[in-house]
């Protein structure tokens, strides 16, 4: 029997209990509880004794009698009335009155994406508390830069990983503004048009309307669609996947970062003391959960494609080629998303530095970095800046291929020697202090924690659990 890894090794028991066959066909019932108690509130002749005998088996779920009853009909959502009903003979006649399939199967959806996108605020609260905390203290430890990841102008180790932690930002408040606006399909009927509906209550618009807006109530939703086909439109589910597939691109982008800078030696994701790197090599130190992280969030943003080919092809009030591909997508990218943020929380908060190691790279480097200030250094003591261009071009050169060669960067014994620079070699050494290089690096770190940051933490300090453990 196949098992899918999201579900035995990579997502949290929340996450996958929230897309289990228990918890959907929980929902389906008790949104059938729902839509009968509004009924009856709004004057249908539904009893209160029919809707007590539907609470009372709401949880006894009947999972192998649906089943034997969907080989016979074919259709999932039948064969659950049908074996509530068999538990309900009181009331049968009135369970799912009036309403469609995607009444149930659309309506729970949005509750458990809902529920779930809960799950992905909490984890993101987390990866981002980590790395607020790894960023602050690091803002002023100067490393190398790099663009087209070629060594380019300093940076600090802080400031890099607020680069990490704005991209997690900037998904959170795009995962606030789509769970704001999670919108409720509600009672709508066959096409929309609430019909059968406005039949049943001899056609009262006021009453239809506020059937509609009762149920959305019970489940917690402000907001719900004023028009829909059968279906609520698939551009909801796009958005929301939309944010995940974001939140997977950021996590991509820092999981990248991270094994390169481990290849550096630089700094390290954490590692178990009994952790095995290698069945052959034992002295390795492999970064398993950046990897992973690359590897889910290359399977999450791969799913958004599917999302989008789902809502442009709805044809007119709905196609039934939505459904079978949302049952898997939905959950796949939820629980995908899941086990990114645990892992990357998880090496937020342990990741290793490596000071001395970012130093000597530093420091074997910087003569290159620092040829500009040289340069005008030995301008304002009286050189010529053309003719000092041209030396200081080919000296680099010259020190850069005695470095490809293994041997020792000597830029500024090149400089200090030639007679036409101005500037003495203790000069030159007094110029490579790496703090002279990093700019506003540890200002723009403090700023942007200050500003951005520490303020979403506050409001959701209730939200932080601390770090989901890596089940593997």
């Amino acid at each position: 029997m196949f098992e899918h890894p999201l579900v035995e090794r990579y997502a949290s028991e929340e996450m996958v209990e929230i897309f289990t066959p228990e918890r959907k066909f929980k929902t389906w019932r008790l949104l059938w509880v729902a839509l009968a108690e509004a009924q009856k509130e709004l004057g249908l002749p539904i009893t209160s004794e029919q809707i007590e005998e539907m609470k009372a088996n709401v949880d006894k779920l009947n999972l192998d009698r649906a089943k034997e009853l969907e080989r016979i009909f074919k259709h999932d959502v039948m064969a659950h009335i049908h074996a509530f009903g068999e538990q309900c003979p009181k009331a049968k006649p009135i369970i799912h009155l009036g309403a469609t399939s995607c009444f149930v199967t659309d309506n729970t959806d949005v509750i458990l994406i809902r529920d779930a996108l809960n799950v992905v605020k909490r984890r993101l609260i987390a990866a981002i508390s980590y790395l607020r905390d790894f960023a602050f203290k690091y803002k002023d430890l100067p490393c190398l830069g790099y663009t087209h990841l070629q060594v380019a102008q300093p940076t600090t180790v802080g400031k890099r990983a607020a680069l990490w932690l704005q991209d997690f930002v900037e998904d959170f408040k795009n995962l606030e503004f789509v769970l704001g606006n999670l919108k409720f399909r509600g009672v709508k009927g066959t096409t929309g048009t609430q019909d059968s509906f406005m039949k049943l209550f001899n056609g009262d618009e006021e009453k239809v309307k506020r059937l509609d807006e009762m149920v959305a109530e019970k489940f917690g939703f402000k907001k719900r669609f004023i028009v829909t086909g059968q279906t609520y439109t698939r551009k909801q589910d796009y958005f929301v996947a939309q944010c995940l597939a974001g939140v997977a691109q950021s996590a991509h982008k820092m999981a990248t970062d991270i094994r390169i800078l481990m290849s550096f030696g630089e700094l390290e994701e954490p590692f178990g003391k009994k952790q095995i790197g290698s069945s052959a090599m034992p002295y390795k130190r492999n970064p398993m959960k950046s990897e992973r992280v690359c590897a889910l969030s290359r399977f999450a943003m791969s799913l958004l494609d599917s999302f989008q080919h789902t809502h442009a092809t709805q044809w007119m009030e709905r196609t039934l080629d939505d459904s079978a591909v949302r049952r898997i997508v939905i959950p796949e990218m939820f629980m995908a998303v899941d086990a990114v943020l645990i892992l990357i929380a998880n090496v937020a908060k342990g990741l290793v530095v490596y000071p001395k190691m970012i130093e000597k790279r530093l420091k074997n480097e910087l003569p290159f970095v620092a040829v500009e200030e040289i340069l005008m250094e030995a301008v304002k003591r009286g050189g010529d800046r053309q003719k000092l261009h041209d030396k200081i071009r080919l000296y680099a050169f010259e020190a850069a291929e005695k470095v490809k060669n293994g041997e020792k960067n000597d830029l500024l014994e090149r400089i200090a020697q030639d007679p036409e620079f101005p500037v003495s070699f203790e000069d030159l050494k007094r110029l490579m202090d790496p703090k002279r290089f990093i700019g506003r690096a540890p200002s723009q770190v403090q700023e942007f924690i200050t500003e951005e940051v520490d303020p979403i933490l506050s409001r959701y300090q209730d939200l932080f659990g601390g770090v989901e453990e890596v089940r593997v």
